[in-house]
């Protein structure tokens, strides 16, 4: 049985870094919501390290995850992102997980 999964991936902005990032990471929005298999895709900035970006993902199931890291854009993030920021990423599987349905 397939389920949700979520990541969520911080980046740290190098020294001087931080406009390019945040213009990869705005410019990637849109391509990764228009995914079949996505279901959230946002950036976060942080309030007090405002060089530090939270990307808040969520996908269908694990082949949408697989299909997202085969796509042009995330590619290109990966060929661009190691000269911009220090990255990690989480990736996680449902555990107690409220739908919606307030069950």
């Amino acid at each position: 049985m397939s389920h949700p999964v979520k990541i969520t991936a911080t980046l740290t902005a190098l020294p001087d870094r931080a406009g390019a990032l945040q213009a990869l990471l705005t410019d990637m929005a849109p391509h990764c919501r228009a995914e079949p298999g996505n279901l959230r895709w946002d950036v976060w900035q942080d309030q007090a390290q405002p060089g530090r970006y939270v990307l808040d993902e969520l996908y269908v199931d694990g082949d949408a995850v697989a299909a997202h890291r085969q796509s042009p854009h995330y590619l290109h993030y990966l060929s661009r992102v190691p000269d911009l920021a220090e990255r990690t990423a989480l990736v996680c599987d449902p555990v107690a997980v409220d739908h919606g349905t307030g069950a």
